[in-house]
């Protein structure tokens, strides 16, 4: 199983356009994909209710697990989404 971090860069965290910008990634992905905040439990990254109910503000670090082939590189296109402010484009 491949696990990144990430730090969410966007001002508003995981809501409203960086939260249906990353749901988007996330079922482009050949590999189902899980989000988690430190100690929490993995939920469906590709969910927009679970990223929602997160909470995840900028500045929060978040674990992203992925498994399957194509992983690794799934994982890098999300976790660069993650750290990029999504509210500045």
């Amino acid at each position: 199983m491949a696990e990144r971090q990430a730090t969410i860069a966007s001002s508003s965290g995981l809501h409203a356009r960086p939260a249906k910008l990353f749901v988007q990634a996330v079922q482009a992905q050949s590999v189902p994909v899980t989000i988690a905040l430190d100690g929490g439990p993995d939920l469906n990254a590709g969910s927009i209710l679970s990223l929602m109910g997160l909470g995840a503000s900028h500045g929060t670090v978040v674990t992203l697990k992925a498994e399957g082939d194509g992983a690794d590189e799934a994982l890098a296109q999300l976790v660069q989404l993650l750290e990029t402010d999504l509210d500045a484009q």
